[in-house]
């Protein structure tokens, strides 16, 4: 039997519990993997608390939390050839990442570079991925200045990197609380809150090229205003509504080769992952708890096994 973290039916905190399983067996295109690390992220509890992706699978209780983990390969499904039992992994897990075992399939699986621990790998198919991905669908030109919102998030201060690395200006709204973590990246920063808009023109008075979204509700309402050209507006954040403005969601590519692309610019240090909080799978709750109160300014990861 294998530890693994679940939600037991939809709820709040009260619904977790650390629980023993027997570890689940691959199959075609699947790898099972001894889980050395796991990204948490707002998602893992926004599933627990009932929320489902668009045509994602009705839930089967109990659900073990966490959408990306990293590891090594133990096990092997029919026809996998490209890789073996003992190969570093990392990537979007398929039966969750707080646990001892997991499966990824391998259509969303990469090598963990060896410049990176697990730790650092299992942190990149969510944020690290979400913000590659948006950052080339605006494919904003070198020198054109982007403003993102949110940006001293797990998703959002990766956006401001990969930005930076493609020359464009960057702006970037957050709380006061975080002003010191964004302009250590090298943006901007613009405080969020009344008045954002003005603020905004403010810091870039020649005007913003594109807006990359993390928040959503009113805050997206207030920037789209911003971009003339809405096909430069695209959001993590606000999918609900940004239709309406206009804009687009970030079109996800979710795929392998993202996932190495992604792992190569964290292993040349162009998007480090920044981990502020690391807990054992025993403590997965506290976790939890820390994302899901506001209170992390980087990622936070659930170290398992050796």
């Amino acid at each position: 039997m294998a530890k693994a973290y679940v939600f037991t039916r939809h709820g709040g905190p009260e619904v977790e519990a650390l629980i023993d399983r027997e570890p689940p067996e691959p199959g075609p295109g699947q790898l099972l993997i001894e889980v050395r690390a796991a990204g948490v992220n707002p998602v893992d509890f926004k599933l627990r608390d009932g929320y489902r992706r668009p045509g994602q699978a009705p839930v089967e209780l109990p659900e073990v939390f966490g959408s990306e983990a990293a590891g090594v390969v133990v096990r092997t499904g029919p026809g996998i050839e490209e890789f073996t039992v003992g190969d570093a992994v990392f990537g979007s897990t398929l039966t969750g990442g707080y646990a001892e075992y997991t499966l990824l399939p391998v259509a969303v699986a990469a090598r963990k570079p060896g410049g990176l621990t697990f730790a650092e790998a299992a942190t990149l198919p969510v944020a690290a991925a979400t913000a590659y991905d948006g950052v080339r669908q605006l494919a904003l030109p070198a020198g054109a200045t982007l403003l993102v919102t949110g940006a001293g998030g797990g998703v959002g201060s990766t956006a401001v990197r990969l930005a930076l690395h493609e020359g464009l200006r960057v702006v970037g709204t957050a709380s006061e609380g975080k002003k010191d973590v964004v302009e250590s990246l090298g943006a901007v920063h613009v405080a969020s809150g009344p008045g954002l808009v003005e603020r905004v023109r403010a810091a870039a008075p020649d005007g913003v090229d594109g807006v990359f979204d993390l928040v959503g509700g009113e805050p997206l309402r207030a920037v789209a205003e911003l971009v003339a050209d809405r096909t430069r507006l695209i959001t993590a954040g606000g999918k609900q509504i940004v239709g309406e403005l206009g804009g687009s969601p970030v079109a996800r590519a979710r795929d392998a080769a993202t996932l190495t692309a992604v792992a190569g610019l964290a292993a040349r240090g162009v998007l480090r992952p920044r981990i502020t909080a690391t807990f054992p799978l025993a403590r997965a709750g506290e976790a939890l708890r820390t994302v899901e109160a506001g209170h992390a300014h980087g990622k936070v990861v659930i170290e398992v096994g050796a």
